[in-house]
């Protein structure tokens, strides 16, 4: 019975993407009437609000003067409306200076006042979204602020016995409404990636092993996707050591998933990810309370599978296949033990000092088998890598490491641009790696450990143009912030489609 409830829980994470609980978005060329009536405004501007009864207009101009609100990016004023109008209050958002106001920085502020009218039970909502403008138009403008509010919306519930039951309905009065809904279509569709990873990441370990995550992939085969799932046997058989050693200790074994969207006859790109579903460091045991946050190991293999999805269901003129070693890190009489070597696929052999430092060796075997079976153009990897790279640059960039300028300058404008930004750091330090009995060691003799890690996968990149994301302490939140709601973050899902949707 372990296994049927294996793939419901599994299966109710990934139909909470589309949960009928979700919030709504119209757009429209006029005012609806609802509860809710949400105006805005630029800093040090006077807004007369001519469109609104003189009621209505009295009581707002007298709330902003008493108050002295001055429109300040994020910042809101509340009022009860007049007893004849045809809303129950009037919340007035600032935005800030327009000059700054670009679509990160409304997605974040749709997420904000998301959050702060489900906490008011609101329930429908009218936006005065005509009027608004800022570095991009309004009809973008709209659909970043929707998308940050749907964002933020976003659940995971499955072992909550009361479960959150706000539904708002959005009604935006924009400057060109078909225009805003085409726009909204394409993020919309992203966000159905960003849920998927969101879901894998925040399930429990016991239910989200490398089966699990597998019968997960398997889902995107209905929007065109080419799903392959490699077992143990047939791991080791190609000779990808380094990927079946590391998940020998636990019951199911390793997976190789594979994902592929081919959007168009280019070469092409091979998203890699980090898939431990648990990781307990093996022998070389974690010790402390964040051995409960190692569920989140496998979001990087999360990020890149919800990225498959989001190009896919956007139909988009992008070839990308996404390649995830999957395994658990488990103790057991079958385990790697610190100090064996394991051989990868690239012919490498590798010393295990440690093994909690198995995200690298999945990720090598990953990387040779997009190389060998794809030749892509470009190869990224998504991993939670290091505790080093967190002590680098904290959760609020990403590690970026890379010696393609290129890659690494267009890579940084997207993750600007979707508030997933990342922050260069320096490959080096490959003599760290040495070892007196076999080709390299999985981690290094001193050294940053970010870059010894990332300089360890570079020795699998071959030729091809490379980059490496170490998002340790991205994939999971303890308290809800701008468009990312506490639990799994779906990090890496916006950041990639951005990327690929940019520049397809």
């Amino acid at each position: 019975m372990k296994l049927v409830t294996h793939i419901t829980s599994v299966a109710l994470a990934i139909a909470a993407s589309g949960s009928a609980l979700a919030a709504q978005f119209e757009f429209t060329s006029k005012l609806a009437e609802g509860d809710t009536l949400v105006l805005f405004q630029e800093a040090n501007a006077k807004e007369e609000f001519k469109f609104l009864d003189k009621d209505t207009r009295a009581q707002l101009n007298k709330a902003v003067k008493n108050t002295n609100f001055s429109a300040e990016y994020g910042k809101s004023l509340e009022l009860l409306a007049p007893i004849d109008s045809n809303y129950e209050r009037i919340v007035l958002v600032g935005l800030g200076k327009t000059d700054e106001l670009s679509a990160a920085k409304m997605a974040e502020l749709g997420g904000n006042i998301h959050a702060s009218l489900a906490q008011k039970k609101a329930n429908k909502v009218t936006m005065s979204f005509e009027r608004v403008s800022g570095l991009i138009n309004n009809s973008e403008l709209a659909a970043q602020f929707a998308h940050g509010a749907s964002l933020r919306d976003h659940r995971f519930e499955v072992y909550k016995k009361s479960k959150d039951d706000s539904n708002i309905s959005y009604s935006f009065d924009v400057a060109d409404d078909k225009a805003t809904s085409k726009l909204y279509e394409q993020l919309a569709n992203i966000e159905q990636g960003v849920f998927l990873a969101r879901d894998l990441t925040s399930e429990i370990a016991s239910e989200m092993t490398p089966v699990d995550f597998a019968q997960a992939a398997k889902s995107l085969e209905q929007y065109g996707v080419a799903v392959t799932v490699l077992e143990p046997e047939q791991i080791k058989a190609l000779g990808m050591g380094a990927l079946e050693g590391v998940g020998r200790g636990s019951k199911d074994g390793s997976r190789l998933v594979v994902a592929h969207y081919k959007g168009s006859d280019d070469a092409p790109i091979a998203l890699i990810g980090k898939g431990i579903t648990f990781d307990s460091g093996g022998y070389s045991i974690k010790k402390g309370k964040t051995i409960a946050l190692m569920k989140g190991d496998m979001a990087g293999a999360a990020a890149v599978l919800g990225t498959v999805k989001a190009i896919a269901l956007n139909k988009a003129n992008v070839n990308v296949v996404a390649v995830m070693g999957m395994a658990a890190n488990m103790v057991s009489e079958n385990a790697i033990a610190p100090g064996d070597v394991l051989r990868t696929a690239e012919g490498l052999s590798v010393e295990v000092v440690n093994t909690d430092a198995e995200g690298r060796l999945v990720l090598s075997d990953a990387m040779w088998y997009a190389r060998q079976n794809f030749n892509p153009e470009i190869m990224i990897d998504l991993a939670t890598l290091t505790g080093s790279k967190i002590h680098a640059v904290g959760d609020r960039y990403s590690a970026i490491f890379s010696e393609d300028e290129h890659l690494v300058k267009e890579l940084t404008i997207a993750g600007k641009q979707v508030n997933e930004q990342v922050w260069r750091l320096p490959l080096g330090y490959k003599d760290k790696l040495k070892s007196n009995i076999a080709d390299l060691t999985n981690l290094g003799s001193g050294g940053p450990g970010a870059t010894v890690a990332a300089s360890f996968l570079q020795h699998f990149a071959g030729d091809t143009r490379w980059v490496h994301i170490d998002m340790a302490g991205n994939e999971l939140s303890s308290a809800a912030a701008g468009e990312v709601p506490a639990g799994g973050t779906g990090y890496g899902v916006r950041l990639l489609s951005e990327w690929l949707l940019s520049n397809q």
